[in-house]
């Protein structure tokens, strides 16, 4: 099993010295050497998410990368900001013992989530407000696909052709036709069937 190659982004000194120091000795980890293309997971130091924070773990989510964020402070704001930027761990500065810091790095690499659950709980209330407040009224669930979108995606995927959805649906083919025309430019693919495999691949239907 290859190493877990880390990329430490930290705005002190201090802080990313004393966080190599930990690393380095683990079993199974390797510290980026200068080359973050190279990096499995983005370790953010800071204060708070800010700008700078957010520009970093964008990165590392382009690179294909997972993130994991260790901040002194973190409000809803900061929380959902680092969540869309692709981050996928979190730890308080104040609780990221040697320990902590190489679950989560783990769990990260592994394709998990770590998060406290003090702010699991921030977050799915956030989602939840979310979605009863802009999206609801809109028609659209946190997914970005209207109730009307899923249903079809779902029928695509039972193998259903048009005329089948339209009938099981109660609507006319020409509206059927128009939902997968929209939903495939959405989600930028060219069919039917590379919409229902990305809509699996993320979870939508």
């Amino acid at each position: 099993m290859s190493d877990i190659v880390v990329a430490i982004h930290a705005r002190d000194p201090i802080s990313e010295a004393g966080i190599a120091a930990e690393l380095r000795v683990a079993p199974g980890i390797r510290l980026a050497a200068g080359d973050e293309d190279e990096a499995t997971v983005a370790l953010v130091v800071s204060e708070e998410v800010d700008e700078d924070a957010v520009r970093i773990l964008r990165a590392a989510q382009r690179r294909g990368a997972g993130s994991v964020v260790v901040v002194t402070k973190i409000d809803e704001r900061g929380l959902l900001a680092a969540v869309e930027a692709g981050a996928g761990g979190f730890l308080r500065r104040s609780e990221a013992t040697a320990s902590a810091l190489l679950h989560c790095v783990r769990g990260v690499a592994a394709g998990e989530g770590r998060v406290p659950s003090d702010l699991l709980g921030r977050l799915l209330g956030q989602i939840g407000r979310l979605q009863r407040q802009v999206l609801s009224p809109r028609g659209l669930t946190v997914a970005g696909l209207t109730d009307r979108e899923a249903n079809v995606l779902r029928l695509v995927a039972d193998g259903l052709d048009t005329g089948e959805i339209a009938k099981e649906l109660c609507y006319s083919e020409r509206t059927i036709k128009n939902v997968i025309h929209a939903v495939t430019t959405r989600l930028g693919v060219r069919n039917r069937s590379q919409a229902v495999a990305f809509a699996l691949r993320e979870g939508l239907i």
